[in-house]
């Protein structure tokens, strides 16, 4: 087998990695190039390989960094399957008639596809479960569960006596809500992300404690909590968490703002798939059987339209205001960072992984002034970060993920982190494995013998 790097090499975002024997070609993701405007300028790209003869595609889980060009594949021409779990389809379509609708706002910049695209790859899509392998030519398919986000899977590919392992994004364990990841065994090669590949996270305990303080000091100083969150798996997050320190009395009685129209058709994604226990975790599941309501609370308030969202001014504070996009780089988060990152009282709380050239790496970097949908607004709230809630894992589970397989491994490939990330992991994988491990460069290609 050959294996192409597209995407994902030397970069967070982008994941896209062709795998052919001459006979059958698997795509295993194909996402948005995300961050600087040079990063972006990449997505409009041609592919790269011959659509004609892609056999097939496997999505390891439904952020747009691993599925944002799919509708480009339909767009080009592809008619071949699409494969994943059936939370990831579901979630696909929301995620990505959100990707198409925010390039379309982009000034000088044209969709690279329209909804017609995204209708259609939804036409080519298909379900499956986890640890229901599939044959593919002349290669079987089996999805394990990541742990990441809802849905999410690695993808092991195995052909004859030669495997080869797709990490796709690996959870934090534990995490809340989903199961913990699973860790594929006797595979010859494999795929690891390094997003945190140099970082350990806080401990679970630790990251409720970080977010019950934010509130509580927020709250003293009369001040407006911001929280840039993920649409998908961190505001589902932060509600689960929310709910248990609001019904066990932890934090002040305070209105709580999910302002993100986008997340709340998630979270109805979510609680399509809460009770069954392929996808969600025994805690969340014990809690569901009490009948607690997991994703609602006293306060919490959604803001589906505009007019909602507007109306959140009007209520003074304090307040928490939870709103996308995640690295603040588009979405409601911008008019309220514009009104309320030169509060002093205030405080903005990064709650996942802030992709360089972002608005949220800038303000989590420590710049005093920034630019806000054209508008310079000076920094004078808190900056504060919690990064065990990240959903990616940290440099020890990445480790446990690869050692699974070390008593068969022939390489590995540090994928989908930037370099001061994915060189330590490389190096980390050698001493403590004694297995090649390298960083590849975009474009490599090697073959698995």
């Amino acid at each position: 087998m050959k294996l192409t790097f597209l995407g994902g090499a030397e970069e967070v975002t982008g994941s896209n990695y062709l795998l052919s024997d001459g006979e059958t070609s698997l795509l295993v993701d194909c996402g948005l190039h995300q961050g600087t405007a040079q990063q972006e300028a990449h997505n409009a790209d041609p592919f790269s390989f011959d659509l004609r003869k892609l056999t097939a595609v496997f999505v390891t889980h439904a952020h747009i960094d691993h599925i944002g060009r799919v509708p480009k594949l339909y767009k080009d021409g592809y008619r071949g399957p699409i494969y994943s779990t059936a939370p990831t389809r579901d979630v696909a379509r929301e995620l990505l008639l959100d990707a198409q609708h925010l390039m379309g706002r982009e000034p000088g910049r044209e969709p690279i596809y329209g909804i017609e695209d995204i209708d259609g790859a939804l036409s080519l899509w298909r379900t499956v479960g986890y640890h229901q392998p599939m044959t593919v030519g002349k290669m079987t398919v089996e999805l394990y569960d990541a742990g990441h986000i809802l849905g999410s899977a690695s993808i092991k590919v195995t052909q004859g006596e030669v495997s080869v392992a797709f990490s796709g994004d690996l959870g934090n364990v534990p995490a809340p809500l989903v199961r913990e990841t699973e860790y594929i065994q006797n595979a010859q090669y494999a795929l690891v992300e390094s997003a945190y590949g140099n970082r350990v996270h806080e401990s679970v305990v630790e990251r409720k404690t970080i977010l019950e303080d934010a509130i509580e000091d927020t709250v003293a100083k009369n001040g407006t909590l911001l929280i840039p969150a993920f649409a998908m798996e961190r505001t589902q997050e932060l509600l689960y968490e929310l709910s248990d320190l609001v019904d066990h009395g932890r934090i002040p009685k305070v209105p709580i703002f999910i302002d993100s129209p986008l997340a709340i058709k998630l979270t109805a994604v979510y609680e399509k798939y809460m009770r069954d226990p392929h996808f969600f975790d025994a805690e969340a599941l014990e809690r569901l059987r009490h009948g607690e309501d997991i994703f609602d609370f006293k306060g919490l308030r959604f803001t589906l339209t505009k007019e909602e969202s507007k109306e959140i001014n009007d209520v003074p504070p304090p307040k928490v205001i939870i709103a996308g996009s995640g690295m603040s780089n588009g979405g409601r988060i911008l008019h309220h960072e514009i009104r309320y990152l030169s509060d002093p009282k205030s405080t903005l709380l990064t709650v996942g992984y802030q992709t360089e050239g972002t608005l949220g790496r800038a303000l989590l970097d420590g710049a005093t002034e920034v630019t806000v949908m054209g508008e310079r607004v000076p920094v004078r709230c808190a900056i504060k970060a919690i990064g065990a809630y990240s959903a990616h894992a940290d440099q020890p589970l990445l480790l446990k993920w690869v050692g699974s397989m070390r008593s068969s491994l022939k390489k590995v490939f540090v994928v989908q982190g930037e370099l001061d990330q994915s060189q330590p992991l490389a190096e980390k994988i050698k001493d403590e494995f004694a297995v090649d491990a390298l960083v590849p460069e975009p474009g490599y290609s090697c073959e698995l013998l």
